[in-house]
């Protein structure tokens, strides 16, 4: 009996086999290789007639924790997280910044104007270089760091479920890292 006569077979076993694997994974569930790390160097300018943009600097901050959020006025479920970037937006001891990803300024600043803006500043990706160097898959998509460094990444819009089984205890539990 040859072996060469099951090759077929063994192949088609682990395509299957890799198939089925793959069918249990979440892919908001990725993680992501930033985590831990310092965010890629970019530098972005404001929406326009919307203040400063935002760059590396304003990530630095030794005081807050740090949300960023890659968003568009062209995404469905950014208008959906919307609310609860409002709520994230007004707690203390937490700054929330937006980069409007591939998105027509005029688009963006429209689209705060009528839900309102979450931000304390807001950078223009408007080729998505910087959404391409931070690794993210689509909007919206956010990253909660602490001291310049990446703890956690949301890909997809935060919902009440979110909010409260992930995004409210990681902000927490960096807060008492802080100490606060």
């Amino acid at each position: 009996m040859s072996v060469k006569r099951f090759i077929p077979l063994f192949v088609f076993a682990g395509i299957f086999v890799a198939f089925m694997i793959g069918l249990t994974l979440n892919p908001r569930e990725v993680p992501s290789a930033l985590i831990n790390k310092a965010p890629p160097e970019f530098s972005l300018p404001p929406l326009e007639g919307a203040g400063i943009g935002l760059s590396n600097n304003d990530l630095m901050d030794k005081e807050n924790i740090i949300i960023v959020n890659f968003f568009a006025s062209w995404c469905g479920p950014c208008r959906v997280e919307h609310p609860a970037l409002e709520q994230l937006g007004k707690i203390p001891g937490v700054k929330l910044y937006g980069i409007a990803y591939k998105d027509r300024p005029k688009n963006s600043l429209s689209f705060l104007k009528s839900l309102g803006n979450p931000y304390s500043k807001i950078g223009a990706d408007l080729k998505g270089r910087a959404a391409i160097n931070w690794g993210v898959t689509g909007t919206p998509e956010t990253f909660i760091l602490k001291d310049g460094i990446i703890r956690y990444q949301h890909i997809g819009p935060i919902h009440d479920i979110q909010m409260t089984d992930n995004i409210l205890p990681t902000l927490r539990q960096l807060a008492k890292e802080n100490g606060s």
